[in-house]
């Protein structure tokens, strides 16, 4: 299936595949370094309405085209011509944008995404894949937020996400310095999950999603929505909260069969509902 939004005769910016209940999301602009431009911005958001949208996706992996990027962040080129011809400047959020909300703001979405990092995550790329709930990087891949070296801040929730998902001194470093990080020192500060070398991403990822796609498509969007949610709430306004997805878990039939399964001692057969 091809990028969604793409102009007719106008090559797609994205890639949207969908096999075997995993949605493969691919910005696909390799001679720029995956670059986002507002027309991917517009492609991205009617593939995540979709994938949200179907029931038969339960995973979804995000990268980018080639071996040398994941993504760069915004189409600084484009951002230039905006600017020559007076556009509204950019700041915190995109609402009223194309592709709005992004990912970087649809803080509801439900299901798992894997982020398969392949090189540069640079700006609005590293926030990309702040927003999502696993990161696997390559060895080779690098890390940075260098909006203050353009004039610009992180405005896709990398400077609330970076302070949220790191030790607050070492966020502190790399927002104010738009210094570079590698994939070991991502590993070794807790930003990724796993580092593998290059020949071994797409192997590594799909151990993640084959161990995601094992688990009861309910319980884990009841533990995302739960988990996120949660985090600036006490243990105890968390355990009173009544969260959507758990309460439809906790009356599903996945919630009968998991048991069932464990005590006669085969595979569960998830239903979804």
């Amino acid at each position: 299936m091809s990028g969604a939004g793409a102009g007719e005769g106008s090559p797609a910016r994205v890639r949207y595949e969908k096999r075997d209940r995993v949605a493969y999301v691919t910005i696909d602009r390799p001679k720029v370094l995956n670059a986002m431009d507002l027309r991917t911005h517009e492609e991205l958001g009617c593939i995540w309405d979709d994938v949200e949208a179907d029931d038969d996706v339960r995973v979804v992996v995000l990268t980018g085209a080639g071996d040398r990027s994941f993504c760069v962040g915004q189409d600084l080129r484009e951002r230039a011509e905006l600017n020559r011809f007076g556009a509204e400047p950019t700041t915190f959020g995109s609402h009223g944008q194309p592709g709005w909300p992004r990912l970087t703001e649809r803080f509801h979405f439900s299901k798992p995404i894997v982020a398969r990092v392949n090189g540069w995550a640079l700006g609005g790329g590293l926030e990309l894949a702040l927003a999502c709930d696993i990161i696997v990087a390559a060895e080779h891949a690098v890390f940075a937020l260098p909006e203050v070296l353009r004039g610009l801040v992180p405005g896709a929730g990398g400077a609330f996400r970076l302070a949220r998902q790191l030790p607050l001194k070492a966020a502190m470093g790399y927002l104010l310095t738009g210094r570079r990080f590698t994939a070991a020192t991502a590993l070794q500060l807790g930003l990724v999950n796993e580092v593998v070398p290059a020949e071994r991403l797409d192997e590594c990822v799909r151990e993640w999603t084959d161990d995601l796609l094992r688990a009861a498509p309910l319980a884990v969007r009841a533990v995302k929505e739960a988990t996120m949610r949660s985090l600036h709430m006490t243990i105890e306004q968390a355990m009173a909260t009544r969260f959507e997805w758990e309460q439809r878990r906790m009356y599903s039939r996945d919630a009968v069969e998991g048991p069932r399964a464990f005590i006669q001692g085969c595979e569960p057969v998830w239903f979804g509902r």
